[in-house]
């Protein structure tokens, strides 16, 4: 089936060319360039629905509904705000490929590119995809990996018309703090630059530790973890790798007090893992994703994924703007 094809830019895109926002333009076009939109796309392209010659509307060029997708993440929109924002604003239409005359796509499209990605499996191809394109440009420093996780909090549901309680069956309770939290928890690792380079998501009752081994496994110089990672057996393996253990210590069963070097070494560790907050900090505040906006775990993830490529992209451009980041020197 042939992929749909947008018009070609007519009289009216050219007299509305300067219109729109000029400091939303600049951001896109810079996230437009930091982005490896082809290589993205390619295994969407070799999906059966871009293959097939029957009867049926054409599908939607994958590049221009993968840069909807990452819109949507960059500005915080939902399937519905996405659409009426690609109908109202002369920059993301720009952004995305669309003619002032062109037909735009609407939230089921979304929707349902949004599942076929998923049923595809290829979360796991366009997230290291983007990784590795940010490590040819030389953003990431390999210099040691940090480790966190965050809380994802998910509606507690409420009862319907039967009585049944509507709360999404795969989130779950846990507390942190003293308060009680109810949702999803992503774990990542993050390169000292601020790119995250993996992550796992799970129910919210899930510990922080349970992620990390899995996470670090191919890092070969230094690991960063607060003490919730603080594992005796997790250290040793570490050393035997010959991996630099800087995992926060915490107080021993019938150790009345830290160590002077072990509070020396947590201040150390703690002040160079900091910038493992950065993701989380532009995930929840700069693009609003405090809140998960599907029910279950495989979608959410999908989801988290999805929100982390954009941070990574997102914080590529600062990277650039500032050209060289200076990184905090080795424990």
């Amino acid at each position: 089936m042939p992929i749909r094809k947008n018009a070609p830019m007519g009289f009216a895109d050219v007299v509305l060319e300067d219109l729109g926002s000029s400091r939303t333009s600049k951001l896109l076009s810079k996230l437009d360039d930091a982005t490896p939109w082809e290589k993205l796309a390619h295994p969407i392209k070799q999906l059966p629905e871009y293959k097939s010659h029957g009867a049926g509307r054409p599908p939607w060029e994958p590049t221009m509904m993968l840069k909807c997708i990452m819109l949507a993440k960059w500005f915080n929109l939902s399937d519905p705000g996405l659409e009426e924002a690609l109908l109202d604003r002369i920059s993301f239409r720009k952004f995305v490929g669309l003619s002032f005359t062109d037909a735009t796509p609407d939230e089921t499209t979304f929707v349902k590119f949004r599942k076929r990605l998923r049923e595809a499996k290829l979360d796991d191809y366009l997230f290291q995809s983007v990784v590795k394109h940010l490590d040819s440009q030389g953003f990431l420093v390999r210099e040691g990996t940090m480790v966190d996780a965050t809380i994802i909090e998910q509606s507690t549901g409420s009862k319907n018309d039967e009585g049944e309680n509507t709360r999404d069956e795969d989130a779950s309770f846990t507390k942190k703090h003293g308060k009680t939290h109810h949702g999803y928890k992503a774990h990542i690792a993050c390169d000292m630059s601020g790119v995250v380079t993996d992550y796992k998501v799970t129910t919210a009752k899930v510990h922080d530790s349970k992620c990390i081994d899995e996470l670090v496994e191919g890092e070969e110089e230094i690991v960063y973890a607060d003490s919730a990672y603080s594992s005796k057996d997790r250290r040793n393996s570490l050393r035997e790798r010959g991996v630099i253990d800087a995992i926060v210590y915490k107080r021993t069963r019938g150790q009345a007090e830290l160590y002077d070097w072990q509070d020396r070494w947590n201040v150390l560790v703690s002040k160079a893992r900091s910038r493992v907050e950065h993701p989380f900090a532009m995930m929840k505040h700069q693009l609003g994703y405090r809140k998960v906006r599907y029910r279950g775990l495989e979608r959410n993830a999908f989801d988290v994924c999805l929100m982390l490529m954009a941070c990574n992209l997102k914080r590529s451009v600062w990277l650039g703007s500032k050209c060289v980041e200076p990184v905090p020197k080795k424990i």
